[in-house]
């Protein structure tokens, strides 16, 4: 009978050290997933095949994992137990399940107008704390949940601005259906599962976070290299090589993405991914500072009422953490 209610005083809280990691991985993940945008355009030249700085960070992404485990001496004992089922198991399915999300989101994106896809996007908030319920019973306190609704608000807010200025795709309405809004709902869907099957893997297989990193990340170029064999990429590479383009400058935004892609891991290792969204929507607001700062595009009407919004979600989701009832005997 202890052991329930221990959980009851521990669930969603790691320790003063442990949550002071947490922050700390998640203010970085902040900072780099806001500053991301404005550092790839002015280091990523546009004549650079998209699908070959995707690949090297992926690369980058392990090489940087790997050295992160052999400074903490976890490199040995990881890939001594390493086998292929567990790393199935535990990197496999995400890591296609991501590919495909992502390929669903590029075919709503072309049918749907911007701000009704961005809209619909911000589902999988919902859907990560659903699966992360389902497969660890993590439960949201009534607080929490009204907290996650008012970050999706904000997360609409933000994108309100740049994406309404795309207009209607102006299609049909069985097209906007069944290539549009049912695309981004599935996606929506699949990045919560996912999200989720990390956080898992991370939590209760104690599966290596940069572990993960590395399996996720060559799944995912095989799943990518698959796809460049019929892509204009694809044939693109195959013309004018991997690095056509490219200068020194780019690796700074290549290697920038791939240190957020460990950030990420850390944070769903140690946070769970209802915590990661919290993180990436605040760095919306990070991009929209940035941008003042060093574009003198000023924050919209709109960024400024998220602000409010994702500050009081932070702090309620934080505050009101979910408590197991005592039974009473």
């Amino acid at each position: 009978m202890a052991t329930p209610k221990s959980r009851g005083t521990t669930q969603g809280s790691h320790g003063n050290g442990m949550s002071t990691r947490v922050w700390f991985y998640s203010i970085l993940l902040t900072l780099q997933y806001g500053a991301q945008p404005l550092i790839s355009k002015w280091f990523i030249r546009k004549e650079v095949i998209v699908t070959s700085s995707v690949l090297a960070c992926e690369i980058v992404k392990v090489i940087c994992a790997v050295i992160f485990m052999a400074k903490d001496g976890t490199l040995k004992k990881a890939f001594k137990e390493w086998t292929l089922i567990g790393a199935l198991t535990a990197s496999g399915l995400p890591a296609a399940i991501y590919a495909l999300q992502n390929s669903l989101l590029q075919i709503s994106y072309r049918n749907l107008d911007s701000l009704t896809f961005t809209m619909l996007n911000q589902t999988k908030i919902l859907f990560t704390a659903f699966f992360t319920y389902l497969i660890l019973r993590q439960k949201q306190s009534i607080q929490q949940i009204g907290a996650l609704f008012l970050l999706i608000v904000a997360a609409v807010l933000l994108s309100i601005g740049e994406s309404s200025s795309k207009g209607s795709t102006g299609g049909n309405a069985d097209l906007i259906l069944f290539y549009g809004i049912v695309p981004v709902l599935v996606a929506s869907v699949l990045s919560g599962l996912a999200s989720a099957l990390c956080q898992w893997a991370s939590q209760v297989k104690k599966h290596s976070s940069y572990l993960m990193t590395i399996e996720m990340s060559i799944v995912g170029s095989l799943c990518l290299c698959l796809s460049t064999l019929k892509s204009p990429d694809g044939k693109a590479m195959a013309q004018k090589g991997f690095f056509y383009g490219w200068t020194p400058l780019t690796l700074i935004p290549v290697i920038s993405n791939a240190l957020g892609g460990i950030l990420v891991g850390l944070i769903t290792s140690y946070a769970g991914g209802v915590r990661k969204g919290f993180v990436i929507v605040s760095a919306l607001l990070v991009t929209a500072l940035l941008q003042f700062i060093f574009e003198g595009k000023p924050p919209s009407i709109c960024c400024l009422m998220a602000l409010p919004l994702v500050v009081t979600s932070i702090s309620i989701y934080q505050k009101y953490p979910y408590h197991l009832k005592k039974k009473v005997s």
